[in-house]
């Protein structure tokens, strides 16, 4: 009896993924980062103030500078919110799954799902990347750190499961490659929805590595 697919495996633990934030506080707070994002994205970190910031979130310039010192800080706290809860629900995905063909293709999904869903922050997080200076960029780059290194381990246990040789880093970077610029021609309208895109990107992807590894053997 074969093992469940991917898309079966993450559908029975996508209630656990993504747990709703716990007190009126963080409600809040998901409400303004969302309003934050939408101004990112449509005016650009740069041409965008902590006034327009107001307008959008409801919120008294006053009472945004009390939670918020600056429009740094929230765009640092976009960023953070988007990259943990991304590997927060890559983690509860991959419990319990342990044919490492099937956790890359979870990994796929689960990136493209988030971003499909959040095109606006990955507009931002795309354009704003070296935006955040100081102690901003190093928090943040620890969180990226951490999500690349799952996936080069992701890469790793299959090679090691395939006896497969191919360089991981050119692996991972093409594979993020492949993913991160999708918000710039998807069309829900026309393309497919992120499952199929991500059972079509890890069929490629997949057998890129798989066979070329194996021709080098």
């Amino acid at each position: 009896m074969g093992s469940p697919s991917p898309s079966a495996r993450v559908s029975a633990q996508r209630h656990r993924a993504a747990p709703p934030p716990a007190t009126r506080f963080d409600r809040r707070l998901a409400e303004i980062l969302t309003h934050a994002t939408d101004v990112f994205c449509k005016k650009g970190y740069e041409g965008a103030s902590m006034r327009d910031l107001s307008r959008a979130s409801g919120m008294s310039l006053a009472g945004l500078y009390y939670y918020f010192e600056s429009k740094e800080r929230l765009l640092f706290l976009i960023q953070k919110h988007t990259f943990t809860t991304i590997v927060h629900r890559l983690k509860a995905r991959l419990e319990g799954v342990g044919d490492p063909e099937q956790r890359v293709r979870i990994f796929i999904l689960n990136h493209l799902e988030y971003f499909l869903a959040n095109q606006s922050a990955m507009k931002v997080l795309s354009h704003e990347a070296e935006a955040l200076k100081n102690g901003f960029a190093s928090e943040l780059a620890a969180i990226k750190r951490e999500y690349y290194r799952i996936c080069v381990s992701l890469l790793d246990e299959l090679k090691g499961d395939r006896k497969l040789e191919f360089p991981t880093r050119i692996a991972v970077l093409s594979l993020f490659g492949m993913m991160n610029w999708i918000y710039t021609w998807h069309n829900s309208r026309v393309d497919a929805d992120a499952e199929h895109l991500a059972r079509e990107m890890g069929d490629i992807f997949l057998c890129g590595v798989m066979s070329g590894g194996k021709s080098r053997r």
